[in-house]
């Protein structure tokens, strides 16, 4: 292989990606076993490097990096990733939110009907045996106002969704202004408007050391009419021992949760353990493990979303 055009890839990919980077005139190195230590070694014979989340892009392996031009990200979040000194070695760095976009923005619907309509728990019931009307009477989507925290590619996936169900759709992001302008369908306000009107709140936003437990027992406690939650962004953005004491006094109908503080679940605390047992036994709470934007058809796309972005590349 020549030295100019090699690409290692070191985490799990969709099995064209080998093809994708050759038709763009790359040639790969396909090793998703390969340890931390051997990247490391032989990370100098490559100008590419395509990483998910298993593998931390720190200081000590960029460092490592003698000839590397670019770091192609398998998906959104950038947090495992040391993106200032990225900056300062002038290596680029692609990430591919176009990807899954409409993956998240999907599994966001099934999991608010989910919540309204009760279904985990009617599912349960009936599996049991027992058929109860009554109680497993749902809510509409309709006239309920939706607040998305967020107004990236993940948080405007979910709004696009929701088009269809006539619901009112509000949206506030610090970082971007007049985003709303050319949607029909969103109304763009301010942090205090959004506190207030909120009835279901969707969390897009990225983690950061500004971001991290930002969602907090104060800062939840701070909605006015909020009754469900939905976090498919990071886990560290919300804090569960904060979200635990919300749902114990019960002023949450529901809450849905794609990602957890500590995802690796053999690993642990007591504390922790205890956390997480409290909002399993709550009736009106569901999981799924981190595949909100991990669908057969997002695995594949996003391997030509980071191929379109690496082939613009000069160097």
């Amino acid at each position: 292989m020549s030295l100019s055009r090699k690409v290692l890839v070191v985490d799990q990919m969709h099995e064209s990606i080998q093809e994708v980077l050759l038709s763009i005139g790359f040639e790969c190195s396909y090793r998703p076993t390969i340890t931390r230590k051997e990247i490391i070694q032989i990370l100098p014979d490559y100008v590419g490097l395509i990483v998910r989340s298993k593998t931390a892009v720190d200081r000590e392996l960029i460092l490592k990096a003698e000839n590397l031009k670019f770091i192609g990200r398998a998906g959104a979040g950038v947090d495992n990733i040391d993106v200032n000194l990225l900056a300062k070695k002038k290596i680029k760095l692609y990430n591919t939110p176009e990807g899954n976009r409409d993956a998240v923005g999907e599994h966001g619907v099934g999991m608010l009907l989910n919540l309204l309509n009760k279904l985990r728990m009617a599912d349960n019931e009936v599996r049991s045996y027992h058929w109860d009307r009554e109680s497993n009477r749902g809510h509409e989507l309709k006239n309920k106002v939706v607040g998305i925290f967020g107004f990236g590619f993940m948080g405007s996936a979910f709004a696009e969704k929701l088009r269809g169900f006539d619901c009112e759709i509000i949206a506030f992001d610090k970082y971007k202004k007049s985003y709303t302008s050319k949607l029909n369908y969103v109304n763009e306000v301010n942090l205090i408007d959004f506190k207030k009107r909120t009835e279901i709140l969707s969390i897009h936003i990225p983690l950061t050391f500004e971001t991290s437990n930002l969602f907090n027992y104060e800062f939840l406690s701070s909605f006015k009419n909020l009754k469900y939650l939905i976090n498919m962004a990071r886990g560290e953005v919300l804090s569960l021992k904060g979200l635990n004491k919300i749902l114990n006094e019960g002023n949450l109908s529901g809450v849905a949760l794609d990602v957890l503080q500590n995802e690796k679940l053999h690993t642990l605390t007591i504390e922790e353990r205890n956390i997480y047992q409290n909002l399993f036994n709550h009736q009106h709470t569901l999981f799924s493990p981190h595949v909100a934007g991990w669908t057969h058809e997002s695995y594949e796309r996003i391997n030509y979303v980071l191929a379109k972005k690496i082939s613009k590349i000069i160097f």
